[in-house]
């Protein structure tokens, strides 16, 4: 599936985000000459884009612009020099979102993964059943798959696997991204108030999950988690489309997707639909939110031709995703984990399902607020309570934050410590560490090479 015009170039501005860096990739693939640029240039994404041999410049220079079509990223704003030059010359341009559309998606069977959270993780474990399946399908991910090696791909069959996010399109348009890809199969995997800089309330969320809703064909499928009560809301105003609910809670006895958990950690479970027993997966992840996450593909995967049987056979070899529990090291029995939790449930989740894993073993959980809507203090009632599960808790306040984390501090008492400082971070937790203790580090960012950090200062202990 590849597009043999050769002479046909964009520029890409803000290339080095995992998105638009997708999109560079596919506009590769497809046969078009790429280049782009972008203020943060750094790997992994830099790198990986020179080896494509996509030119990736450091910095916006209207200069750069000679191109057929320049794709606009959302870091792009109004005042920018570039962007009034664009505008003011009447260049050709369009949004991220709406080029994959129109250049990738518009003749594929789109699976949307949309939700909150989870949608990288599940969009990796759809993708992988249906590779599995020998489908070699498409797809364009917020992260990397370790089964594959890379953020997105063109596949060679209809089918084409993408995360649908609900952040916004570009500086000219305020829609969703998710509303420009038009699924055949959509997941819906759940819906919390977040973004906090582009939406008001919640409610805005579920104003574009419902136009999501009404761009979805009556002879597609909506995977929706039945747990949730503001998703139920949106299929309320107005669904056209067969639903299939899952629903990962323990005892569940309603009909649709579910699971019998063998092991409380979700490491090994039975799958069931409509109340009988299809199979049971083994494989590595943990958490109930990841046999949520389970539970979705295969019924996603399904309405795409896949067998149960083989989707559960292709969880056995999933390999995860990186950033999203991935075990960095392990120096003298202490383990260093990686994790991209950066809301209150998603920290409580990850929490959960390593406890259920390590059972009585100390857990250090360090914890940088660095999304825009924990930086804006959006969350900050809820994070001491999602960090109970944790022995230990180790805050970092990062430059530059709304607000002061001492009051998360005092509801934690004597088993939080506040940082502002990483390494004087590092080296208070490394000291006195015994083996089977466990480090999660938690961050949407790089939070200062700190994983590396810890594994070297273990190693000197």
């Amino acid at each position: 599936m590849k597009n043999n015009d050769n002479s046909m170039k964009i520029h890409i501005l803000g290339i080095c985000g995992t998105f638009m860096g997708g999109v560079a990739l596919l506009a590769k693939e497809s046969g078009i000459e790429v280049s782009g640029a972008d203020e943060n240039v750094y790997p992994p994404m830099s790198t990986l884009l020179e080896s494509q041999g996509v030119d990736v410049l450091s910095g916006f220079d209207t200069a750069d612009l000679e191109a057929d079509q320049i794709v606009v990223g959302n870091v792009m704003t109004r005042g920018m020099p570039i962007i009034e030059h664009i505008l003011n010359r009447k260049l050709s341009y369009t949004s991220g979102p709406q080029w994959l559309y129109e250049n990738i998606l518009k003749d594929r069977w789109v699976l949307a993964v949309s939700g909150t959270h989870g949608k990288t993780t599940t969009a990796s474990i759809l993708t992988w059943i249906l590779e599995y399946a020998g489908l070699n399908p498409g797809f364009l991910i917020g992260g990397v798959p370790e089964n594959f090696g890379v953020s997105a791909r063109l596949g060679e069959s209809p089918f084409f696997v993408v995360e649908a996010d609900e952040y916004d399109t570009a500086f000219f348009d305020k829609r969703s991204k998710f509303v420009h890809y038009h699924p055949q199969t959509l997941i819906l995997n759940n819906l919390e108030y977040d973004h906090a800089d582009i939406f008001p309330d919640i409610e805005a969320i579920k104003i574009q999950f419902h136009h999501l809703m009404r761009m979805l064909p009556s002879e597609g499928l909506a995977v929706n988690n039945g747990d949730e009560s503001n998703l139920q809301d949106v299929l309320d105003r107005g669904c056209w489309t067969p639903i299939e609910y899952f629903s990962a809670a323990e005892n569940n006895e309603n009909s649709g997707w579910s699971a019998y958990y063998i092991n409380a950690d979700g490491s090994k479970f039975d799958v069931l639909f409509d109340n009988e027993t299809l199979g049971t997966v083994s494989w590595s992840l943990l958490g109930k939110h990841n046999v949520s996450n389970a539970l979705a593909a295969i019924a996603a995967a399904r309405h795409a031709g896949v067998p149960v049987e083989h989707a559960i056979a292709a969880l056995a070899e999933f390999k995860g995703i990186k950033r999203r529990m991935e075990l960095r090291g392990e120096v003298k029995g202490v383990r260093v984990y990686d994790d991209f939790a950066h809301h209150p449930t998603a920290i409580e989740t990850t929490l959960k399902g390593l406890r259920k894993n390590v059972g009585k073993q100390k857990i250090i959980a360090i914890l940088e607020p660095r999304s825009n809507t924990m930086r804006l203090g959006i969350h900050k009632e809820s994070l001491a309570n999602s960090l109970q599960m944790a022995d230990q808790v180790i805050l970092f306040q990062p430059k530059g934050l709304d607000w002061d984390m001492h009051s998360v501090l005092e509801q934690l008492g004597d088993k939080a410590s506040l940082f502002d400082d990483i390494d004087k971070l590092v080296s208070s937790v490394t000291s006195n560490r015994k083996a089977g203790d466990q480090l999660l580090v938690m961050s949407n960012g790089g939070f200062g090479g700190i994983h590396e950090k810890l594994l070297s200062a273990l190693e000197k202990t």
